[in-house]
């Protein structure tokens, strides 16, 4: 188990630096620099003094060589340092903390929601008797995955802001205000998570301890919960785990279309303005929770299934 946990500690080390290497790549290869785009959009941009360019230039590090600026970087990144903001001049790290709760409110109610209606569905998908009831239910996740996001959310809007007037359409009105973007949001999360364990469990259902718990007289629900669902949660288990960084690009569109605060938005203006520290700070953020959402789901997967944990011995077999 120890040697398992290292291992996945070490796969989460490389991905987060993997996912800043190539996010500072990118960002330094985009055509022009954030020093320049925001003097060109100024009101005065046609008497601004290239020697000040060139000064914001050199407080920024723009102008050193490539892996010079990456050193220096991820040496502060290291030490939790993501620079500062070209637009605001504030600290990257401090920007993302102010914007960080209403997104992480947002995503955490989204992911719950995503995981108690489809894993509901799921379930009653495939313990129904009715053939009519089961093919509808297995027929909604396919209908949501398709259908995009900023779709779901002005039909949202229209029927449950507008005609029914239960939910405020737009702003961060409280627990209320909460409800509509969560809900966008957790629909193909949900219809994806419904998928899998829909389909773990059909293939669960018919393996010989199913079989064998029948024999001996185990009721259906019983059958259902208690043996198939333990075995088909597993895939549904690890898709929540790669769902849940997405939740954070999600909530681009999301709080956009709401007019929500949050790293959504934070990230939508940054990209506007070329602002390439924050930008480069919103990836790293988005590979942290990606990275800690898998690291959560490979450790508790060997608490549902402990043959996961397996380790050459000395003769070369699996233990």
């Amino acid at each position: 188990m120890r040697r398992y946990v290292a291992g996945r500690l070490a796969q989460a080390v490389g991905v987060l630096w993997a996912a800043y290497t190539v996010s500072f790549l990118v960002l330094d290869y985009l055509p022009g620099d954030p020093v320049s785009a925001m003097a060109a959009g100024g009101m005065d941009s046609g008497q601004i003094d290239p020697v000040r360019i060139a000064e914001l230039k050199h407080q920024y590090g723009f102008d050193e060589p490539v892996p010079l600026q990456y050193a220096d970087h991820l040496g502060r990144a290291v030490r939790g340092d993501l620079g500062d903001s070209i637009s605001t001049g504030r600290s990257v790290t401090s920007t993302l903390g102010d914007a960080l709760p209403p997104t992480l409110a947002l995503t955490g109610l989204a992911l719950l929601l995503a995981v108690v209606l489809g894993g509901g569905l799921a379930v009653l998908a495939t313990g129904t008797r009715q053939r009519w009831l089961r093919q509808l239910a297995l027929s909604v996740p396919p209908l949501g995955v398709s259908v995009p996001t900023f779709w779901v959310g002005l039909v949202l809007v229209e029927l449950f802001s507008f005609r029914l007037r239960w939910f405020p359409a737009f702003g961060d009105d409280g627990p209320r205000g909460l409800v509509l973007p969560a809900v966008t949001l957790a629909v193909p999360t949900g219809a994806l998570v419904a998928q899998v364990l829909a389909k773990s469990l059909l293939t669960a259902l018919e393996q010989p301890y199913a079989e064998t718990a029948r024999a001996k007289g185990a009721s259906p629900l019983r059958i259902h919960l208690r043996h198939a669902l333990r075995n088909a949660s597993l895939p549904a288990l690890t898709v929540v785990g790669l769902l849940a960084g997405q939740l954070i690009a999600g909530s681009v569109v999301v709080e956009t279309v709401f007019s929500r605060d949050g790293v959504g938005r934070l990230t939508a203006g940054a990209v506007a303005a070329q602002d390439i520290p924050l930008v480069q700070g919103v990836v790293v953020f988005g590979a942290l929770v990606f990275v800690l959402a898998n690291l959560i789901v490979d450790l508790v997967c060997p608490l549902l299934d402990p043959r996961i944990v397996v380790a050459p011995n000395r003769r070369g077999s699996l233990t």
